[in-house]
């Protein structure tokens, strides 16, 4: 769901954000001014009530725990811990929500086979709850690694999703590779900066390869998530699908980012799709707030609204 759009904005933020200056300032204040726009606290008890909105709404959920690169062995077995003690509570709430988690975030930077271990467990209490996972993909030198240790727990669990990124020229050889696995797999663009060997850097080249990816994986047994902010995208994948009779619930489902094209979001519930939020917490969230206000103009004016406004 990440964006290619407006590289030298992009940079600025990305740059400013290391500063230190503007991380106290945003860690101290980002909540009041506007952060909770796109991330749901900072810790479980905040999350599960926004979860349960999101459900009364009409939005299913993908919840993801806020974090990546983690080199601490003991903060990985926390963060696995938490995403298992999710996975139980959704169970026990009836909550509609599965989680999705970055394996740098589970132990992957410190060794392959405990990440391993780590999202094996996670796996399990979902298939323990009848509920799926998913990973998520993080950088390009983390692909590989990645649809390995996907390939792995799909041979354990049927209820094991993957992403794949657009912007990636890889990406339509990946998803070919694993069709015979019938994969759940999850459409994005791409948000990490990536350079021009790996990846387009031309919007409409993008835009294309994630149609490509789309229809592909919609052709073919298994099940798709359709995460994109893009409407000319939404509408290509909904006339797609229609002219393939496939129903607007079972086989694929669209994805959105909380807090970012909600009216969208609205519409095709409305218009009796499957929607799953994705809405995370957690107090790495400086982060993820500077990506969501590099990615858009849009995010940035809300943001600088909310510190001009603030009392």
């Amino acid at each position: 769901m990440g964006s290619v759009l407006h590289r030298p904005l992009r940079a600025v933020i990305l740059a400013a954000a290391d500063s230190a200056l503007v991380r106290r300032t945003v860690t101290r204040y980002g909540m009041r001014l506007g952060a909770r726009r796109f991330v749901a606290g900072e810790n479980a008890a905040e999350f599960l009530p926004v979860a349960r909105e999101a459900n009364a709404q009409g939005f299913a959920v993908a919840a993801t725990l806020l974090g990546e690169s983690v080199r601490e062995r003991d903060e990985t077995l926390a963060v696995t811990e938490e995403y298992c003690r999710l996975l139980r509570d959704f169970a026990r709430g009836g909550i509609d929500a599965n989680v999705a988690f970055k394996l740098t975030h589970v132990g992957l930077d410190i060794d392959p086979e405990f990440a391993f271990e780590n999202a094996a467990r996670i796996a399990a209490t979902a298939h323990e709850a009848g509920n799926t996972v998913r990973i998520d993909m993080e950088q390009s030198r983390h692909v590989d690694a990645t649809l390995s240790m996907y390939r792995r727990l799909r041979a354990r669990f049927d209820g094991v999703g993957f992403v794949l990124q657009s912007y990636l020229y890889r990406s339509l050889a990946d998803l070919t590779a694993l069709l015979s696995l019938a994969p759940n797999v999850r459409v994005v663009k791409g948000a990490y900066l990536e350079p021009p060997t790996e990846a387009y850097p031309k919007k409409r080249d993008v835009d294309e390869n994630y149609i490509r990816l789309a229809e592909l994986a919609l052709s073919q047994p298994g099940y798709t998530a359709i995460a994109t902010h893009d409407p000319a995208i939404v509408e290509r994948v909904i006339q797609f699908t229609q002219a393939r009779g496939l129903p607007k619930r079972g086989r694929f489902e669209f994805q959105l980012l909380y807090g970012i094209a909600t009216p969208l979001a609205r519409s095709l519930v409305e218009r009796g799709y499957r929607v799953r939020l994705s809405i995370p917490y957690g107090e790495s969230w400086f982060p993820y707030l500077m990506r969501r206000l590099a990615e858009r103009p849009a995010n940035v004016a809300f943001f600088l609204k909310g510190a001009l406004t603030r009392k």
